[in-house]
């Protein structure tokens, strides 16, 4: 399949340390590509690249035919890249639907003369509530933030990012703080979304991996050591001596 997003030997140094060294690969229009390493590793610095949040020192990033690498967050948003954070971030005092609201106006570029019909408005609410009920929250649209749990603020922020209509989700470790059955819970709506967006996940939780991924990227020391499919990946002895160890009975 062509491409949907491809990265081409992309550097970003901070003074004497390289956290991507080089790095190469692409994610086809409905691929899961997770990317998997040990801490300090270049993942967050990697995404934070793809977002524009950071440019790079070299290589080059194309999304959609377009070459991106230097666009900025808001033009790479406009162009379909939605990002998701390791720290949920969202407005506690708004309700549900006013958070999601706020990034279907924030995306179609709108002032913040916001919220006087606003709750009216169906531009404005019928997106937000299509991906409220997209990611199971349908029924819990009205409750505030504050009072939702952790496991509903990570999918309140995935309806905010599906509500601007991204062709590539940018994952970043969804399950962060999740018990056990929250997380259960996140992978089952990947699991829904899967094939609707391409998705690039970095995530430690090697079971969301494994049961996510169509393509698994081993990032050590910012360079991309291994890439193949999850199978190839669990049974890969360089990848299994540089980062999987003692994780490996787990998957």
């Amino acid at each position: 399949m062509s491409a949907l997003l491809s990265i081409e030997k992309l550097v970003k140094r901070f003074g004497g340390l390289t956290a991507t060294d080089h790095v190469d690969f692409s994610v086809a229009a409905g691929e899961v590509h997770a990317i998997i390493g040990p801490n300090g590793a270049g993942k967050t610095t990697l995404i934070s690249q793809l977002a524009g949040e950071l440019h790079p020192d070299e290589g080059r990033i194309q999304f959609d035919g377009r070459d991106i690498s230097r666009a900025s967050v808001p033009e790479r948003s406009l162009l379909g890249l939605g990002r998701s954070y390791q720290i949920s971030q969202i407005f506690r005092d708004f309700s549900a639907l006013q958070n999601v609201m706020l990034a279907v106006q924030a995306h179609a570029g709108h002032s913040f003369s916001f919220f006087r019909p606003a709750a009216r408005e169906a531009a404005l609410v019928g997106p937000a509530e299509a991906a409220l009920k997209q990611v199971g929250l349908g029924q819990r649209m009205h409750v505030p933030a504050a009072a939702m749990a952790h496991g509903e603020h990570r999918q309140l922020e995935l309806a905010m990012t599906l509500a601007t209509g991204p062709k590539l989700l940018l994952l970043d470790e969804p399950m962060a703080g999740m018990s056990q059955a929250e997380s259960e819970e996140m992978v089952q709506l990947l699991k829904n979304l899967k094939g609707k967006y391409g998705m690039i996940l970095v995530e430690h939780d090697m079971d969301a991996v494994f049961a996510l991924a169509d393509r698994v990227s081993v990032l050590v020391y910012g360079r991309v050591v291994a890439t193949g499919t999850p199978d190839e990946i669990r049974n890969n002895q360089d990848v299994k001596d540089a980062y999987l160890g003692d994780q490996q009975e787990a998957i």
